[in-house]
């Protein structure tokens, strides 16, 4: 019924009706067979003023984003710090104390007696505002002042409850 109304063509036929259509086309067009492709020409698109991702990039600030990339940031805070002991705290402050670590935004110090050890404890809200003005907000949040001696055994993670190790001999 309806294969009687419609009279299929074998796919070859089809091929070969196609092909002749897209030469015909192309001869309209002024194409011959062997020429090279022609591209679309577009236009030439002009810079603005915005910033790109191709534009070059000052030295301090592809190490800056090197730093955030490798999350190198605590340890070369922590260098800063170091580097520039004298100039962030005054030269009478580092003459009489010395870095000991920076870790998770808390610095720690060490003065060379424990006179020196309580006053620095009361100028630690100054220094914080220093440090921040100097480093950025929020890089140092704490500063820990340590007498000479630094911690003793009787606090801290390693330290041991009850009596301890005494001597047997005597």
């Amino acid at each position: 019924m309806l294969r009687d109304l419609v009279e299929l063509l074998p796919e070859r036929q089809v091929a070969a009706a196609a092909l002749g259509r897209a030469k015909e086309s192309a001869r309209r067009r002024g194409l011959r067979p062997g020429d090279a492709p022609r591209g679309a020409r577009r236009e030439v698109q002009l810079g603005d003023a915005r910033p790109g991702g191709r534009d070059p990039r000052t030295v301090g600030e592809a190490l800056d984003a090197l730093v955030g990339q490798l999350a190198w940031s605590p340890g070369v805070t922590a260098g800063t710090i170091q580097a520039r002991w004298a100039e962030l705290f005054g030269a009478e402050i580092a003459s009489h104390t010395q870095y000991v670590s920076f870790e998770a935004g808390v610095l720690t110090m060490r003065a060379e007696s424990t006179a020196w050890a309580t006053n620095l404890t009361w100028t630690v809200p100054t220094m914080l505002r220093t440090l921040a003005d100097e480093l950025g907000e929020g890089v140092v949040v704490q500063i820990q002042v340590q007498g000479p001696g630094g911690p003793g055994f009787g606090r801290g993670p390693r330290s041991v409850k009850g009596r301890g190790v005494r001597d047997t001999y005597g």
